[in-house]
This record gives C-alpha cells, sequence and structure tokens, in this order.
C-alpha cells in the first residue's frame, strides 16, 4: 500500500472519527482488504458534473458522515467569504436511499452550527422541488442527498447555488478548495442550532405545483382525454410524493400507479439498477400497461429528475423511447403549441447538450427558434437561462439520458413537469387521432431518420481511472481516419477548446468550458462521441447516424440499415 494512502488511513485511526468508523478501517485492515482499502482512502471525493457521489462507507473516498460533514464545513466557509455581512439561507431535501436522511441532518447540522439558516424537506422530495424551493426562499445555496439512478450501494451530495441550478466555475472549484483547506475533522462544526433549521413540506408542494400548471397548453385537449390511460412507476423513489398530484391537478383521472414500486425503498428491491434507461427498471411498469391496455407508461429514477417512458409502436406493441425521442417530442409539441397559440415572438429559445440529437436543432431551426448546445451538465442549460433572463424566453431543456426542463421556475432536470407535459402530448395526440409513436415517426419522415445509442464502459477505482484517461488519450493522440468506411472529417476537442476540419486545416476555437469530451464527425453526418462520466466510474460512448425517411412504411428497413452502421461503428473503434 502507497504511504500516503497509510498516512490516510493512520489519521482516521487516531483522529476524532467516532469508534464505529475506527473498527471498521481495523477491520478491513483485519481481513487483509488492501484493494477496498486503497479505492476507500486514495483520494478525496471530488464534485463533478454532479456534486459529491460514491460508494457509502469509510474513508475519504466515500460517502459518510464525515465527507459529508467536511463538503458542508467547506461550502459554508466559501458561503460565508461570498455573501459577507449576509445572513445566508439554504434549503437541503433528501431522496429514498439508504442514509440519505441522515445525511440530510448532518448536512443540516454542519450549516446551523455556522449560524446559516436552513430550510429542512421534513420528508423526502424530488430534486427539482429543492431547485424551486432555494428560488422561492432566495436562498443563497443548497444542497440534496441523492446519487440519482446509481446502484443501492452509493449515494450523493448535490449542490446548487442561488439561482436553484447546480454548481458551475468558479464555484465549484472553489467549494473544493475550502474542503480542502479544512485539515482536521475538528474543524467542521457538528453540533446543530436547532433555532437555525426550519422544516418544510407540503406548504411548498402546493407552490410547486401551481407553477407546473401553468406550462400546460392543452386544457380543452386534456378534458376531452382525462382518462387517458396512464401507467407511473417512481421505482422505489421520490416520485410518488409530487407526479400523482401534478397528473391530477392538470386533469388526469386514471393513472395507475405500479404497487411493486410505488414504496420509498433505497434497497430497490424490484430492480437492479433504479434507472428508467434500464430495460429492466421498466419492466413491471410495461407489464401492467399490457394489463389494463395504458396508452402510456412513464417511471421516474430515485431523485425524480429522470423519467423513462414507454409507448404503443405501429405494431401495437409497448416500445421504450430513448432520451433523444422523448426529447424530441416535448419539443416538438411544445414548439407546435407555442405557434398554434401566437405565443413564437422571435425571442424564444431551447437548449440541449452536445451529445443530444440534432434532430432536435433541425426542429427548431424549422420553427424559427433558437437552439444552444452546451456542455453536458443541466448546470450548464441553468447558466443559459442565468445569461438571458429578462432578455430572452426559455421554452425547455433537454439532455438524451432522459432529463428535461419545462419552464423556468427549476433549474434543474425535473422529471415532475416532464411526466405532466409527456401525459398532455400523449392526450393531443389521442385527441387529434393518432399516438406518440405515429407523431414520432412523422418527424422522421419531415426531417429524417435520426438514431442514437450509447455504450457505457465500466471502469472501477483507481486503475480504472487510469484505464479511462489511457483511452482518451488514445483517441485524441491518434484519431481513426476511417469509420465504417466513412471518412472522419471534423474532431471537436472541447478539453482543448479546439474544432478542427480536417478537409481545409481550418481550427476554429470552441467557445464553451473545457471539458473532457472529443467529437468525431464523419463524411455521411455520422457523429461520435467520447465522454468519461463525471458522477461514475465510466467511459460514455455515443452514435448518432442518420438516412432520409421516404414513409413511415420504409422506417423498419431503414431502422436495420441504421442499427448495422452503429454496430460496425462500435466493431471499428474496439469497444466490445
Amino acid at each position: 500500500m502507497e504511504q500516503i494512502i497509510q498516512d490516510k488511513i493512520n489519521t482516521w485511526l487516531g483522529g476524532n472519527y467516532d469508534d464505529k468508523t475506527k473498527e471498521e478501517i481495523k477491520r478491513l485492515q483485519r481481513e487483509n482488504k488492501v484493494e477496498e482499502l486503497t479505492d476507500s482512502f486514495y483520494r478525496t471525493l471530488e464534485f463533478g458534473t454532479g456534486g459529491l457521489r460514491g460508494l457509502m462507507g469509510v474513508g475519504s473516498n466515500r460517502m459518510n458522515k464525515y465527507t459529508v460533514g467536511a463538503a458542508t464545513q467547506g461550502l459554508a466557509n466559501y458561503l460565508k467569504k461570498s455573501f459577507p455581512d449576509e445572513q445566508i439561507k439554504v434549503a437541503i431535501a433528501y431522496d429514498s436511499r439508504n442514509n440519505s436522511k441522515y445525511f440530510a441532518e448532518v448536512t443540516a447540522n454542519v450549516f446551523s452550527a455556522n449560524g446559516i439558516k436552513v430550510y429542512l424537506f421534513k420528508e423526502l422530495r424530488p430534486t427539482p422541488e429543492l431547485s424551486f424551493a432555494i428560488r422561492h426562499f432566495n436562498c443563497h445555496s443548497g444542497v440534496v442527498v441523492t446519487a440519482s439512478h446509481n446502484p443501492k450501494e452509493y449515494n450523493g451530495y448535490k449542490v446548487y447555488w442561488n439561482d436553484g441550478s447546480q454548481v458551475i466555475a468558479p464555484h465549484d472549484k472553489n467549494i473544493i478548495n475550502e474542503v480542502n483547506n479544512i485539515q482536521s475533522i475538528d474543524e467542521i462544526k457538528f453540533e446543530s442550532k436547532e433555532n437555525k433549521v426550519e422544516l418544510i413540506g407540503e406548504e411548498i408542494d402546493k407552490l410547486y405545483l401551481d407553477k407546473l400548471y401553468g406550462i400546460s397548453l392543452s386544457g380543452k385537449e386534456i378534458k376531452n382525454q382525462h382518462d387517458l390511460k396512464i401507467v407511473f412507476s417512481p421505482i422505489h423513489g421520490t416520485g410518488i410524493t409530487l407526479v400523482p398530484k401534478a397528473l391530477e391537478k392538470l386533469g388526469f383521472t386514471n393513472v395507475t400507479v405500479v404497487k411493486e414500486q410505488s414504496e420509498p425503498n433505497g434497497n430497490f428491491p424490484t430492480v437492479v439498477y433504479p434507472n428508467p434507461e434500464e430495460k429492466d427498471a421498466m419492466s413491471l411498469s410495461v407489464k401492467k400497461a399490457r394489463e389494463i391496455d395504458a396508452d402510456i407508461v412513464m417511471a421516474t429514477d430515485p431523485d425524480a429528475d429522470r423519467v423513462g417512458i414507454a409507448v404503443k409502436n405501429h405494431k401495437n406493441e409497448f416500445q421504450l423511447l430513448n432520451g433523444n425521442q422523448t426529447g424530441t417530442l416535448i419539443f416538438s409539441y411544445l414548439i407546435e403549441r407555442w405557434r398554434e397559440l401566437g405565443k413564437l415572438t422571435g425571442k424564444e429559445y431551447i437548449a440541449k447538450t452536445i451529445v443530444t440529437t440534432d434532430l432536435i436543432d433541425k426542429i427548431a431551426q424549422k420553427n424559427g427558434v433558437e437552439c444552444y448546445n452546451v456542455l453536458t451538465g443541466f448546470k450548464y442549460i441553468a447558466g443559459l437561462m442565468r445569461e438571458f433572463e429578462g432578455k430572452k424566453t426559455f421554452i425547455a431543456g433537454a439532455e438524451e439520458s432522459y432529463g428535461y426542463l419545462i419552464g423556468d421556475f427549476v433549474r434543474d432536470k425535473d422529471a415532475i413537469a416532464s411526466c405532466a407535459i409527456i401525459a398532455e402530448i400523449a392526450a393531443y395526440a389521442k385527441d387529434k387521432g393518432f399516438t406518440l409513436y405515429d407523431w414520432l415517426l412523422n418527424i422522421y419522415v419531415e426531417y429524417g431518420y435520426y438514431k442514437e445509442d450509447l455504450i457505457s464502459l465500466t471502469k472501477k477505482g483507481r486503475s480504472g481511472a487510469e484505464e479511462i484517461k489511457a483511452m482518451m488519450n488514445k483517441f485524441r493522440s491518434n484519431p481513426p481516419a476511417l469509420v465504417n468506411g466513412k471518412k472522419l472529417i471534423k474532431i471537436s476537442d472541447y478539453e482543448n477548446s479546439v474544432e478542427r476540419d480536417l478537409i481545409t486545416g481550418k481550427e476554429t476555437k470552441i467557445e464553451l468550458p473545457k471539458s473532457d469530451v472529443l467529437q468525431f464527425l464523419l463524411e455521411d453526418g455520422t457523429k461520435i462521441s467520447a465522454r468519461p462520466s463525471g458522477t461514475e466510474p465510466k467511459i460514455k460512448f455515443y452514435f448518432s447516424v442518420n438516412e432520409s425517411l421516404a414513409s413511415k412504411e420504409n422506417f423498419d428497413k431503414t431502422s436495420k440499415t441504421l442499427n448495422d452502421k452503429i454496430e460496425n461503428i462500435i466493431n471499428d473503434l474496439q469497444l466490445r
């Protein structure tokens, strides 16, 4: 074991840590769990695209009382420097994960011990409601304890700034610096000042739902289709607190909640991963939909910021839509209805991430709506909203990983509002005599069939992080000249902020923050993106291919062509 790691372990064993923590470290030593100890202590958890996230357990690289306490103390110190002579206020929420409530209480204790006013949700609540609460109470910051859709062994700590968005530069780095400046846990104030903590709950639900009602555009169609058969699952998470209420408020009267997944449970007993991107996580919802012949299926992840859906396809079978397809439907509907209702004035815009389908750009362009592309992470969409506030009107934002935001009263992806608008789109389509799948195929015929896929390669621990770094270095230094028989014509390197046209040799500066992302554009319009995850031990490869679609009858044939193209690309890049 490296000496620096052993020194950290000795610090924990000799420091003012509780006996339970010390005994767990000693057990790992007795059992010679060298790899586990190394992974637990080789670094300190850092803020990625979503804040802190990691396995729960002892050690500086684990989610526990002390890493949460240090993060909170560092954040408290930074807030005091950033807002001198002000009564600082923060809001705190937590999801259904094991230890989430405990970590939220630790966070509240440390903030209050530092003289900071705390608004603490007394029960689990969705992440978007935390963003809403920050804005409602004019807080300076906020924290939600969640690991989103990660496996049950994980937890996390997302930090928000005073506009209700996740922290971005320079605040993220500055907070980390403050955390790193804490040399001893004795510097962390754990003793709560109860008079500084205010419990909140149902009153914020009502305010949030009132705002959500304002995004609805098709009240008449919902009234006509109020008995639309909706199946919903919170996948043992926080969605159960607000999604049924949101659907009821919009006027839907026929919502079936998947009973087996309705109760919040941090062990997520019915799924391997509580992630609506996973087919397994959606299986119980689809089964229930078949039983009752539902119109639409929706399922949210544990902190209810992502939603997956299933609809009936042209073969009358339930089909899961990916995040790009759902995003395409949402944008198509919103832009069409805004136009029909005379709400488009030329100052409206939408936003999406650079790895989200370019089909959305084409829809926006044809309808005279600006489409901005930002780095992966909804904090960058929130940054645009902050920049354009009072100048332009935000319609919606999306990322391919099942996250969407409609309206501007929240500044993070919001599965509650997304469920409401997706149900509305289904009702609107049914009232016009067609399905969501029909709508999607019509979009493909008009704009071209864009098909996306994603491969995530998991590389755990320190060795995995090094392997991911080596893969990115290889693609940067030795990009492929041909992929699937097509020439590479453009490379966008977001780490080095340069886009290179390989045909003309021209280099263009990328006007976005630096990020470890590479994009390859091929001569046939194929786009390949490589990005290490900021929240998980993974490297992700995104593939986007497209063909014209002459008619809906050609869909299956064209789909196979595109599937074959993606498989060839994966094989050429040796990713399997």
